[in-house]
């Protein structure tokens, strides 16, 4: 005779999460056992758990010889002495021994170091004192920047005496300092604005004059004005030949008057007087 116990109060059985249950093959998610139920329950959790299976826990994969967390291009892989992957610490990271990267190392934030060494082909060693190696002293050289260069505040050229400490693009040159190089800008624009110094300089015309009494010869000429920097045309611009004979300028004053330029001589200081056969020539800083 076979006796069946039969609980007071039933058994109940429910899946959830990662446990599915079913009952002589047949699944179910909820039900009661109170002991008359000869069938045969199956718990089960999806995977095998034994020690030597590859258990699974969402992302995160256990192998024989690493674990890797995360899918995809956010997995990591922790492996004997390596870890691969991007890898990002949200609080401050400290080490007691050297750190060695065999790949690319970048900082995202600040950088703060007490001594900061690194090596191409060259080292370079900055101490928190203020002092650097790059270029301490004038035989330092062969140092290059291959970008841009920029600098907030003053600096030292080469110990040049006065000291070049800036670059300057007053393109009127009215800081007039010992201590600034001029830019291109600069220079161009200053010696554009004085181009009419140069043109002035370099104006020298001749003219032929006609005979007007004995002492004055009229030129159809416009003298050049003078730039506002210059000392105004004067008779001391001019020479003026009578026959191929030097006028001397302490025996001669002119005058513009409308378009023409009037020559008056000292006849008394020069000697002689002006005949209509004289050839008078003017040489000088005319407009054309």
């Amino acid at each position: 005779m076979a006796l069946t116990f039969k609980t007071k109060k039933p058994i109940t059985l429910k899946s959830g999460t990662g446990v599915s249950l079913s009952v002589d093959g047949k699944g179910f998610t909820e039900k009661d056992f109170d002991g008359t139920d000869k069938s045969n329950v199956r718990i089960s959790i999806g995977q095998d758990v034994s020690t030597n299976a590859s258990v699974q826990f969402n992302q995160v994969v256990l192998g024989s010889n690493s674990l890797t967390v995360g899918t995809g291009s956010d997995a990591l892989v922790f492996s004997d002495g390596k870890i691969v992957g991007d890898l990002q610490f949200k609080n401050n990271l400290k080490t007691t021994d050297s750190v060695q990267s065999i790949g690319n190392l970048t900082y995202t934030g600040t950088q703060t170091s007490t001594i900061f060494t690194s090596s191409i082909t060259s080292v370079t060693q900055s101490n928190n004192t203020g002092s650097n190696i790059f270029g301490s002293d004038l035989d330092s050289h062969k140092h290059f920047f291959t970008g841009s260069l920029d600098v907030s505040g003053s600096y030292n050229l080469n110990q040049y005496r006065p000291l070049v400490k800036n670059i300057s693009n007053d393109d009127s040159l009215s800081d007039k300092s010992q201590n600034d190089i001029i830019t291109e800008y600069a220079t161009y624009t200053y010696f554009s604005n004085n181009s009419p110094v140069k043109s002035y300089l370099r104006k020298s015309f001749v003219h032929t004059g006609s005979f007007v009494n004995s002492s004055t010869s009229r030129f159809s000429a416009v003298t050049a004005s003078a730039p506002s920097v210059l000392s105004s045309t004067s008779e001391d611009d001019f020479m003026f030949f009578i026959n191929g004979m030097l006028v001397e300028n302490d025996a001669l004053t002119i005058q513009q008057i409308s378009t023409n330029l009037e020559l008056s001589l000292d006849t008394n200081s020069l000697g002689y007087e002006l005949s209509s056969q004289d050839e008078i020539i003017a040489f000088g800083k005319f407009n054309s």
